[in-house]
């Protein structure tokens, strides 16, 4: 089942997911650097890195809402495409919580608002095995004749199925 929202020939839901992920990756990391050394700058190098990956976040779910009321009904692809895209919402909400409760002058985490910010980046791996799920084992948003020839989505040639 091919994309409905593309770019040059690609889908761009995948394209942006790997931004927030990286963010909110990395906002983990320097405020594990923070609570391990003290540094406050990492803890708002973290904060930054959380706020635009809500912006990010929020910008790939329009896509993937795009791609998701296109999957047939009553399909397995349904159905784990909704459980993939609301825990992929509760990660963005919950890293929403936590820039929130740091907007208070200082920018930096409680031990509870890091604990909460791994729960966040557990739910988004599972979350994201469930979108390779949905890629890899399910054909969504896989162009219809691709196959390990198919000339270039920029050369403006048709792909043929096999």
């Amino acid at each position: 089942m091919e994309s409905r929202a593309k770019f040059l020939g690609h889908p761009v839901h995948p394209m942006l997911v790997v931004l927030p992920l990286g963010l909110f990756v990395a906002a983990v990391i320097f405020d594990a650097v923070f609570m391990w050394r003290g540094t406050p700058e990492s803890a708002v190098a973290a904060f930054w890195n959380i706020a635009a990956g809500i912006i990010g976040g929020l910008l790939a779910a329009i896509f993937g809402a795009i791609d998701w009321w296109a999957i047939p009904r009553n399909t397995r692809a349904k159905q784990i495409g909704l459980i993939h895209g609301l825990a992929n919402l509760v990660v963005v909400l919950l890293f929403a919580w936590v820039w929130l409760t740091r907007c208070n002058g200082n920018m930096l985490p409680s031990d509870g608002v890091f604990g909460l910010e791994v729960i966040a980046l557990i739910i988004g791996a599972v979350s994201g095995w469930l979108g390779g799920e949905l890629v890899d084992r399910l054909g969504v948003g896989v162009h219809d004749g691709a196959h390990l020839n198919a000339p270039s989505s920029l050369g403006g040639h048709p792909v043929r199925t096999r």
